[in-house]
């Protein structure tokens, strides 16, 4: 099962006069960045929230809001009126205006720092949080979970079509692989014989010597091996992207050794045809690797 790194999740708990709305958002990244913004009210709770998010996401920018609403008169916020008659004095001082009760409007003051005050709460309100907290935390992750799951299931579907192409492409290099020594074979002695059919000394072609030098070129453009590599990488490949936790970076590392077999192919074969099968095995790969930096 692949999940995506990037989704949305949204989830709401009411229960003991609190109303708590938690949102989680993210995009890639290649590792866990978690940033977490939530109320004075439930800063305590900070640590276990963290926790809670990074048993369910492993990798990826992840920004967490909650937003925390009490109805009873417990919660909630109140003008602190020595700070702002303290405002008030200052400005008429300044102004040099008389102090009559409308001669400067409060109003335009609440923005002032210290002027809104949130009001204190109880211990028992601030423990009555963390139930509804963590309700509307799991239930974002839900649904945040959810959206991860339809965007890795297109993204396994796009990875599996990549696999069968490079699959496709390798059938072919071996299908043409065993021909190509016997080409240059026979090109190796046609260029022979007409270079000794041109001097036209008597000098004869000696077996030996063709045979030594056909049978280096098969050691130097042999893929035996690395056919048998990358078949083995595919397979590990698919078994990765079947099972039953997301492992985009063992994927990635695979992808890796994939295209460094695929390239040693194509500098070893010295065949036009598998070239061209090389070419399309390496865009393949180049596929794999833009949807895994999405992957977690």
């Amino acid at each position: 099962m692949l999940l995506s790194m990037t989704g949305f999740g949204h989830g709401s708990e009411e229960q003991h006069s609190v109303h708590v709305v938690s949102e989680i958002k993210s995009v890639n990244n290649r590792y866990l960045k978690l940033s977490i913004r939530l109320p004075d009210a439930a800063a305590r709770y900070e640590a276990d929230l963290e926790k809670l998010v990074r048993s369910r996401i492993s990798r990826g920018s992840v920004q967490v809001n909650i937003r925390l609403r009490f109805h009873s008169a417990g919660g909630g916020y109140r003008i602190d009126e020595g700070v702002l008659r303290s405002y008030q004095e200052q400005l008429q001082k300044i102004a040099g205006v008389s102090s009559s009760a409308d001669s400067l409007n409060p109003a335009g003051m609440l923005g002032l720092p210290g002027v809104i005050q949130e009001t204190d709460l109880s211990d028992n309100d601030i423990e009555g949080v963390w139930p509804v907290l963590e309700g509307s935390l799991q239930a974002a992750l839900e649904q945040f979970t959810e959206f991860r799951q339809r965007e890795g299931e297109s993204m396994q579907r796009d990875l599996g079509v990549q696999c069968d192409l490079i699959e496709q492409q390798l059938g072919e290099v071996c299908g043409r692989a065993p021909g190509v020594v016997s080409e240059y074979r026979d090109r190796l002695l046609d260029r022979v014989r007409k270079a000794v059919a041109e001097v036209d000394s008597g000098a004869v072609l000696n077996d030996s010597d063709a045979i030594r030098e056909v049978a280096m070129f098969a050691d130097r453009c042999d893929i035996n091996e690395e056919i048998t590599r990358l078949r083995s990488h595919i397979e590990q490949f698919r078994h990765l992207l079947e099972g039953k936790t997301s492992q985009g970076r063992k994927l990635e590392f695979i992808g890796q050794e994939m295209f460094r077999e695929i390239n040693t192919i194509g500098s070893k074969a010295n065949d036009v045809k598998i070239a061209v099968c090389v070419v399309e095995m390496k865009a393949a790969i180049e596929r794999i690797r833009e949807i895994l930096q999405n992957a977690e």
